[in-house]
């Protein structure tokens, strides 16, 4: 009898255990002996079989309806060290894996990738693409499980802070999760109606000034008061952390796999303390609050669409391995499986797994940016708009075009690189 294993990768996703489910079903309807590796490669790196359990029908029937992984996971990174990469191939063939899937993001999938080079043929790998950030290099059109299904709690919870923000008159600076990529907070921004969203794909530069993201935060806030309202909420990709002077944001830590802890470095807080001085300096007192939107997410239970989605992304991950496919990233595109080559996934360049970015030329993006409020080229356009912002940013209307023009200027190149 020939044995599948599976584990998780990286950080939880609505959808996890529906594709364990599902793949677990299918192999064993086919035969095979099912094991479920907890916490990720954690133990496998260590050579420890006691964290393995069989899986079996029984066991995962009902659980698609779930949230949280039965099966855990974590971040620690075999292809750290030629060590790792040899205990994990070896404890595998203990346990004689005949066949190995994973699920998991950018990380777990080039992990993944060097366990297959490893093995050599030995192994039959396959990835299931999971991440709330969408970032893995699918087609547009194409979303990674779990994104959904955080879009639409992400949504309810800023629905919240806009009706909190508008009772009491305070502004909401919100860090949504996102470490490569925007799509998650412009997902929720446009999905929710947030004042607006800034991602780091609207700046092509490597380097951001704090400065610049104070600027754009401080303008919408003058933008706002202009109209006569004097609340509002802010969505940040957290993205934005990796485009900004290590300097500004002070010491960081590093996972297992090279990246910046971002979610201890406080973009919001960070923001709000620059934005609050600015305005006070011109004695325009502004409530804000900052918060991170991110956990909250991960472990929700799967939506319809995402339930459906990763019980056919485990399915068909059986199918390819059972087909004697092997080193790819299975997807679902028109309704068919479509594998993606390990080779084609990784960026030669960097030897990491390509990001998707946001694309700020497209129509969707256009379409969410014009529904923001924040300075844009027209507002300079109009005297009697200059006359109104200077107003509410206690500034002569000289002092206004001066401080923001340049700001405004930039807003002018979005969508011609």
């Amino acid at each position: 009898m020939k044995t599948l294993a599976i584990l998780v990768g990286g950080g939880p996703s609505p959808g996890i255990n529906a594709v364990i489910a599902a793949a677990t079903i299918e192999a064993r309807n086919h035969g095979l002996r099912v094991l479920g590796c907890r916490d990720g490669f954690r133990w496998l790196m260590e050579g420890d079989l006691h964290h393995v359990r069989e899986l079996e029908i029984a066991d995962v029937s009902r659980i698609h309806f779930d949230g949280g992984s039965i099966l855990r996971t974590s971040r620690a990174n075999p292809a750290q060290t030629p060590e790792g990469l040899r205990m994990v191939a070896e404890t595998l063939k203990r346990l004689g894996v005949s066949y190995l899937l994973t699920i998991g993001g950018d990380d777990t999938a080039f992990a993944a990738s060097r366990v297959a080079r490893v093995m050599a043929g030995d192994l039959a790998v396959v990835h299931v693409p999971k991440t709330i950030d969408n970032d893995l290099p699918l087609p547009p059109e194409v979303p990674t499980f779990g994104y959904t299904t955080a879009v639409n709690l992400g949504k309810d919870l800023v629905q919240h802070l806009m009706e909190d923000a508008a009772a009491t008159g305070k502004w909401f600076f919100v860090t949504v999760m996102g470490r490569h990529a925007g799509h998650l907070a412009l997902g929720i921004a446009g999905a929710a109606g947030a004042t607006l969203a800034v991602i780091g794909e609207e700046f092509p530069q490597d380097r951001i000034p704090l400065g610049r993201l104070a600027d754009i935060l401080e303008g919408a806030i003058i933008k706002r008061r202009a109209l006569g309202q004097d609340h509002g909420v802010a969505l940040l990709a957290e993205g934005l952390l990796e485009k900004l002077d290590p300097a500004t944001v002070g010491p960081v830590e590093h996972d297992s796999y090279g990246n910046v802890r971002l979610s201890e470095l406080e973009l919001a807080r960070l923001l709000k303390e620059r934005v609050t001085a600015s305005l006070r300096t011109r004695g325009v007192e502004v409530s804000i609050v900052a918060k991170d939107v991110g956990y909250e997410l991960r472990c929700a239970p799967p939506g319809g669409f995402d339930i459906q989605y990763c019980r056919s992304l485990g399915y068909w991950a059986i199918r390819f391995l059972l087909d004697g496919g092997s080193e790819a990233m299975v997807t679902i595109q028109g309704g068919k499986l479509l594998p993606m080559r390990f080779a084609e996934i990784i960026d030669p360049t960097t030897g990491r797994v390509r990001v998707r970015y946001v694309d700020v030329t497209s129509e969707m993006y256009q379409t969410l940016y014009a529904y923001m409020i924040r300075l844009k080229p027209q507002d300079l356009a109009d005297p009697a708009q200059v006359r109104a912002l200077a107003r509410a940013g206690n500034l002569t209307e000289a002092e206004f075009v001066e401080r923001f023009s340049p700001l405004v200027l930039k807003e002018e190149t979005r969508g011609k690189r």
